[in-house]
């Protein structure tokens, strides 16, 4: 189930708010320029289903994305807890960075937890099957898929190479519950 869970920044031990109520959570997230949404099931889809079926199954909702934000490409990435990358994938995104374009993510099966620096508050979103989350660029976050990552995404971009994660060097990340 999706949810949002939201701490102070420098406290961990405890919640300010928590909810699984799609609509508090956007609107929580929409108070900071995130927006949150949850999209229609399309079609069931085939466990191994290739990008090409996962990007038609979703048009109408790109469609819109695209017409409205401007982005140029999407694609969709699957992960499951048999990849042989699977921890060294994990670590990659688990330390607090930035991008230069918004980061946006529709989970079309499984889930993963957003962590959002926003202002003195750290929100965590675990987002799930017909979740789409938008982060703006250079808002400060961590990506966590869990220990035994298992979710296909769809990804839109404005410039496929100005989605490289810049680093903070902040280890707040490290002091908030992981996705586990």
């Amino acid at each position: 189930m999706s949810s949002l869970t939201v701490y102070a920044q420098d406290d961990p031990s405890e919640a300010l708010l928590q909810t699984s109520d799609p609509e508090r959570i956007a609107s929580a997230l929409a108070e900071h320029g995130v927006r949150f949404e949850r999209w229609p099931a399309r079609a069931e889809l085939v466990a191994d289903a290739d990008q090409a079926s996962i990007l038609a199954a979703y048009a109408p909702e790109i469609e819109r994305l695209v017409a409205s934000d401007g982005y140029r490409s999407c694609d969709a990435i699957s992960l499951s807890p048999d990849h042989p990358d699977k921890d060294v994938l994990r670590e990659k995104f688990l330390d607090e960075h930035t991008h230069s374009e918004d980061e946006v993510r529709f989970f079309v099966d499984g889930s993963g937890l957003f962590c959002l620096h926003l202002a003195d508050r750290v929100f965590q979103v675990v987002c799930e099957r017909n979740d789409l989350i938008s982060v703006p660029a250079g808002t400060p976050h961590w990506f966590d898929m869990g220990p035994s990552p298992r979710f296909v995404a769809i990804r839109l971009f404005d410039d496929p190479q100005g989605w490289v994660a810049s680093f903070t060097g902040s280890d707040i990340a490290a002091r908030f519950p992981r996705y586990e």
